[in-house]
C-alpha cells in the first residue's frame, strides 16, 4: 500500500452541499429557502428574537448587585466547637480538618459565638475580637496564619496628607524694558534742570524784594 492508496472510510467524508448553482443542481434559484419571507433574507433574525413579544432575557427578574471576584470564602468555626479538644491542645489546621470542622483548602475564621473554658493554642487565618478575647481569658493563645498584607511606598505616600503650599510674599510689579532703558536719561535731565530751577527761584526772590518798598519809620 502506498500513500496515494489511503482513503477515508466510506461515509466519513461528505461533500458540502452547493446551493444557488442553477436549477439543474436541485438547490438553485431560492437555494432551499422558499419564497420570500424573513427567513429568505440574508439578515434573517437575531438570536433571542421572539417575533416582537417580550423576550425571555427581559422577562425574567434580575437581582441587584454584583459578584465580587475577589471575595474570600472562609471555613467558619465558633468557639463552642472548640470545647471538644482537651486542655493544652494545639488546635491547628490539621486538627480542625480531622475533627471535620473545616473544609480542607479554605482559610479558617474563628468567631466568638458560644463559650470556651479550655486552655488552647488556636491557629487560624482570622479571629474576631470576641473570639480572641475569650481564648486569651481562658489562658490560651492565638496564632494568626498567613503573611500580613503590606502596603507599598506609593500607596503609603498617597494616603498621607498633602502638604499645604508655602505662603509667598507679594511680588513686585515687573518694570517694562522700555521704561527701564528710559530711566537713566530721565535722571540726567532732572540733574541738569535742577540748578536752572534754583537760579530762576533766586532771581524771582530778588525781584520781589526790590519791588517791595521799605517800611516807614
Amino acid at each position: 500500500m502506498q500513500l496515494h492508496d489511503l482513503k477515508p472510510a466510506k461515509g466519513a467524508h461528505r461533500r458540502p452541499e452547493r446551493v444557488g448553482r442553477g436549477t439543474g443542481s436541485g438547490r438553485g434559484k431560492t437555494s432551499g429557502r422558499g419564497q420570500k419571507g424573513q427567513n429568505a433574507r440574508s439578515e434573517g433574525f437575531r438570536v433571542g428574537f421572539e417575533g416582537g413579544q417580550m423576550p425571555l432575557a427581559q422577562r425574567i427578574p434580575k437581582l441587584p448587585g454584583f459578584k465580587n471576584p475577589f471575595k474570600k470564602i472562609y471555613s467558619v468555626v465558633n468557639l463552642s466547637k472548640l470545647s471538644r479538644f482537651k486542655d493544652g491542645t494545639k488546635v491547628d489546621v490539621e486538627a480542625l480538618v480531622e475533627a471535620g470542622l473545616v473544609h480542607p483548602g479554605k482559610e479558617i475564621k474563628i468567631l466568638g459565638t458560644g463559650g470556651l473554658k479550655r486552655k488552647l493554642t488556636v491557629e487560624a487565618h482570622w479571629f474576631s475580637a470576641s473570639a480572641r478575647d475569650a481564648i486569651e481569658k481562658s489562658g490560651g493563645s492565638v496564632n494568626v496564619l498567613g503573611v500580613k498584607r503590606t502596603i507599598g511606598p506609593r500607596r503609603t505616600a498617597a494616603k498621607l496628607p498633602k502638604p499645604l503650599p508655602a505662603a509667598e510674599g507679594p511680588k513686585a510689579a515687573a518694570v517694562p524694558a522700555e521704561a527701564e532703558a528710559a530711566r537713566p536719561e530721565r535722571q540726567e535731565r532732572q540733574k541738569k534742570g535742577a540748578p536752572a530751577a534754583g537760579r530762576a527761584q533766586g532771581a524771582s526772590d530778588q525781584t520781589a524784594e526790590e519791588a517791595t518798598p521799605p517800611d516807614e519809620a
